[in-house]
């Protein structure tokens, strides 16, 4: 696009010299060369126009996700407008209780690469669901520049109306990766971990993955039950099937429902007039994932029992049950049993789910694979931004002894903030991860953990000379912390973080006090 703005500028210029001109000969000249331009330019197109004209939903950002521009279009078919969403990081617009969820634009910014997702604008009084193609424009050093998310409404497929069959059954013939429900996610990398009970956990899933069987995965918030439902469908027979994600707390509950068994045209107030397919067809002959499946209500738990144990299904509205071929894999961090004998939760539903009970570990019970873990995360982050980070041995042991309540999800986060936060150094100061993490000190045993030096002894107060000067006083104080913290520091950023001020600042007294620093350059 850099030659379409060049050339557009040219003629601007162009047109501005042709107005002052008064030569008739030379202004002929010029606007044959300014028509030749456009004739170059773009055949006489206005890009702009163009996608400002189109009816699919065109939606912009930059590298970093701030949002540049949306089409009309996309106005019309979510309701979402400029003043919601431009100049605004796409991440703060995506969640639960925000403009929409899913959608390929934060797929394409980690990845790099194309992505086909789908997305549910909350906009409107009825949620959407779109299907979006998200595409990367890189400049021509090869970083990315801008993503493009092209989307239209999931109902806007009924128009193929006598094709609207052989387009649903094309779909169900799909690579798995591309009708996933959990549309912001794709399969996850492998396990990482070898030792204890995760090497039960491989162990059971080579003999259980290539059967039918009905999975149970059970585990605290973040341990990683999606990457253990991934690898068990990656080692399936299914694997070349369809591999449907359902997340059960994320859909309203008035909306599970239709959108695990669709329903036909005219079911109900508001429903489309062509029908809608559940997300238990798009699942047919693969895999279906329900996670947090502690939360289903318990209405739905009675339709998902009988789907289980008949293998069909039968739309809202409609009459004619419908055959089903699906492997069941369910998700939950809650206690089952639990809600069972509260009443919460079907106990019929529960062993009908619970056939293969697996188990997935809190991240402080398997903290033989934390340093195992650490080098991925490392490894993941220091790629993604283009840096260089190590730990300590002491920092390691450090992590080991904080708790984990979020498990592997709370480490990825640490590992990417600490990455971060090391400004492109390598590294981290102690102070940092202990303040992050705050481990109570009494809890490192010191015969194993190197003790960190005995802080530098105050010197002894001087008795205060007469009529003392406040602000000269201050200021001698600042003057000798930051003599003595800047001969401490290898570099101004290393002393600005000592001090908990911005480098700037230190520039700025430096000036300020007169003060010889030696290693200015750094």
């Amino acid at each position: 696009m850099n030659q379409y703005s060049a050339i557009r500028e040219v003629r601007k210029l162009l047109r501005q010299v042709i107005d002052r001109e008064e030569k008739p000969e030379l202004v002929a000249q010029l606007k044959e060369i300014d028509n030749k331009l456009e004739a170059f330019h773009d055949r006489g197109i206005d890009f702009k126009e163009v996608v400002d004209g189109l009816d699919d939903s065109i939606f912009i950002t930059d590298a970093e996700g701030v949002v540049l521009y949306i089409n009309p279009a996309y106005t019309r078919n979510t309701g979402i407008t400029e003043e919601d969403v431009l100049h605004k990081s796409i991440y703060s617009l995506i969640g639960e209780d925000k403009l929409f969820t899913g959608g390929a634009i934060t797929s394409v910014l980690e990845g790099k690469k194309s992505a086909f997702r789908l997305s549910t604008t909350y906009k409107t009084e009825t949620p959407v669901v779109g299907y979006v193609m998200g595409t990367p424009l890189f400049k021509p050093d090869g970083s990315l520049r801008q993503v493009v998310a092209i989307s239209r409404p999931i109902i806007t497929l009924g128009s193929l109306q006598e094709d609207f069959d052989a387009f649903v059954k094309e779909v169900n013939s799909l690579h798995p990766k591309t009708i996933t429900k959990d549309s912001d996610k794709h399969l996850s990398g492998s396990m990482v971990g070898k030792y204890g009970s995760l090497q039960s956990i491989n162990t059971l899933i080579d003999w259980v993955a290539p059967t039918d069987a009905s999975i149970l995965i059970t585990g605290e918030s973040g341990v990683g039950k999606e990457v253990v439902a991934d690898e068990i469908y990656r080692r399936s027979l299914r694997k070349d099937k369809p591999y449907v994600k359902i997340n059960c707390a994320s859909i309203p509950g008035h909306l599970l429902e239709s959108e695990l068994f669709g329903y036909e045209k005219g079911a109900f107030t508001g429903a489309s007039a062509k029908g809608k397919i559940g997300l238990f067809e798009y699942a047919n002959h693969g895999t279906l994932m329900l996670d947090e499946i502690g939360d289903m209500p318990m209405d739905l738990q009675v339709k998902l029992l009988r789907a289980i144990q008949s293998q069909e299904i039968t739309r809202i509205g409609g009459t004619r049950p419908i055959k089903l071929d699906i492997r069941f894999v369910a998700l939950t961090n809650a206690d089952l049993k639990k809600k069972v004998a509260e009443g919460t939760f079907r106990q019929d539903l529960y062993y009908r789910l619970n056939v293969i009970p697996v188990s997935v570990p809190a991240l402080r019970e398997r903290l033989e694979d934390f340093e195992e873990l650490c080098d991925y995360f490392i490894q993941r982050f220091t790629e993604k931004y283009n840096r260089s980070f190590r730990l300590t041995q002491w920092q390691t042991d450090y992590m080991k002894r904080y708790s984990w309540p979020g498990n592997i999800r709370e480490l990825e986060n640490v590992m990417e903030y600490l990455i971060l936060c090391s400004s492109g150094i390598g590294h981290i100061e102690d102070d940092v991860l202990r303040g992050l993490l705050n481990v109570q000190e009494e809890s490192i045993p010191s015969v194993s953990v190197p003790v960190s030096p005995p802080p530098v002894p105050e010197p002894e107060e001087e008795p205060l000379p007469e009529g003392v000067d406040f602000n000269q006083a201050v200021s001698g104080f600042e003057k000798r912390l930051l003599e003595r913290v800047l001969k401490e520091s290898s570099n101004l950023r290393d002393a600005s973080k000592k001090l908990n001020i911005n480098a700037s600042t230190i520039c700025r007294k430096i000036k300020q006090y007169g003060i010889d620093y030696e290693n200015r350059r750094s």
